[in-house]
């Protein structure tokens, strides 16, 4: 279960931006997160639940937008969404594509509870 990494390493970045601005209180987190990544978001928020106990983001939520594929063919240029795996370039026919959307795996932002500011981009 590899969401168990993904989510160790998001509570070291989200606990040590929270300590470099004097957050007392981390109360929503956005993740951004590409379909070719192979995670799986109830498992994710299950992870993020059970490790944030006893920390500023204990309590806090977890929305996680889960990004399409796309693609760019390479041959032709043209843009698309990769329907079911099938990278195959709908206008041309073309093999030769560049995934351009759905390899992402990144906080958007943190929304914080503390004196500081209202929101702390991560």
């Amino acid at each position: 279960m590899h969401e168990t990494a993904i989510v160790m390493g998001l509570m070291r970045i989200i606990e040590t931006h929270a300590a470099r601005v004097g957050v007392r209180r981390v109360l929503r987190v956005r993740l951004k997160v590409g379909r070719l990544r192979a995670v799986e978001p109830q498992q994710l928020c299950s992870c993020f639940e059970m490790f944030a106990e006893g920390t500023v983001a204990e309590g806090a939520e977890l929305v996680i937008d889960m990004l399409g594929v796309r693609g760019r063919c390479r041959t032709c240029a043209s843009e698309f969404d990769v329907a079911r795996y099938h990278f195959e370039c709908p206008a041309c026919a073309g093999i030769d594509i560049e995934v351009i959307q759905g390899q992402e795996l990144y906080i958007e932002s943190f929304e914080v509870d503390s004196a500081v500011d209202g929101e702390l981009k991560g």
